[in-house]
């Protein structure tokens, strides 16, 4: 994959945006909610309780810290949802409750009625598109290179011929073993068993990059002991924008949580919680294009590669 095509592959990205978002804002109305095993607006109306699938352990989306109870960026995101449905169905109250859910049964949770949304860290993908309803994009993440400064790597071009670690079982072992063929790089490419090992590689001076989604690696380099040693590197080599799950088929749901997710956009709310978890002492994650562009154009476009 050559570095022309990714650039170009990127530009088609954007440009998808815009005509994903001028779409929908020509769209006609939705058709009404078809028949379903759950109403979600009337069991919550009648119960009180919105259920809400959560991370226990993926900072800073959803994560339960120090037995503070569930936290992060996406939690907050649903949250104002929760505000949102209980002034629509005029409760005097409503319950959030939170059910723990993983990547393995995060769908099979929502489909069963167990979590009304998932609201975690998912990477909204066309295969995932097949099983649920994505809301708008909140997050985009995407793979990029983690190097030392010292080792003036700034791209794929400078990884002809050295050393590189991936973790096993990531987007980015894969990605990294297509482009060392596609390019004839001559990439040495060690493969480690987690993020934490991929990271002392290059540190160690073992491997000279390491390739993973970018919201990852900032995480890594802030609880590095010398953080100033190490940068994110590259242009992004795929695109993961994150986005909320919910059930296929619920219209009425669907249309209360993007217009939610319309307003704090619009407002500038999000760039508060943004950078609530996202500009801070222990995480810098920097808004990068991709993100203020979902956010100025909401839409559900899906990842790339």
């Amino acid at each position: 994959m050559t570095g022309r095509r990714i650039s170009r592959l990127l530009c088609i990205l954007l440009a998808g945006y815009a005509v994903v978002a001028a779409a929908q804002s020509a769209a006609p109305a939705a058709a009404p909610m078809p028949a379903r095993a759950i109403d979600t607006l009337q069991r919550i109306r009648n119960t009180g309780v919105m259920p809400i699938g959560i991370r226990d352990a993926s900072f800073p989306f959803s994560f339960i810290y120090q037995g503070k109870g569930p936290q992060g960026y996406t939690i907050d995101i649903c949250l104002e949802i929760a505000d949102a449905i209980k002034n629509e169905l005029a409760l005097p109250r409503l319950e959030v409750r939170y059910i723990p859910v993983s990547p393995a049964n995060r769908v099979a949770a929502l489909q069963d009625g167990k979590i009304d949304l998932e609201c975690g860290s998912t990477a909204n993908t066309r295969e995932l598109q097949n099983e649920v309803t994505f809301a708008y994009t909140t997050f985009v993440a995407g793979i990029k290179l983690l190097a030392r400064k010292s080792s003036q790597i700034s791209g794929i071009d400078d990884l002809r011929g050295k050393t590189i670690v991936v973790t096993r079982s990531t987007a980015g072992e894969k990605l990294m073993q297509d482009i060392n063929a596609e390019r004839l790089l001559k990439m040495n490419i060690v493969v480690a068993t987690d993020h934490k090992e991929s990271f002392k590689l290059v540190e160690q001076g073992g491997a000279v990059a390491f390739p993973l989604d970018d919201v990852l690696l900032y995480n890594l380099i802030a609880k590095a002991k010398r953080p100033d040693d190490f940068a994110v590197v590259g242009k992004y080599l795929s695109v993961e924008p994150y986005a909320i799950m919910m059930r296929k088929g619920d219209a009425q749901l669907e249309t209360i949580v993007d217009r939610t997710l319309s307003q704090l956009f619009a407002s500038g709310e999000i760039r508060r919680l943004y950078d609530k978890w996202f500009a801070t002492r222990e995480l810098t994650v920097p808004l990068n294009p991709l993100l203020k562009e979902a956010f100025a154009m909401p839409n559900t476009y899906p990842a790339w590669p």
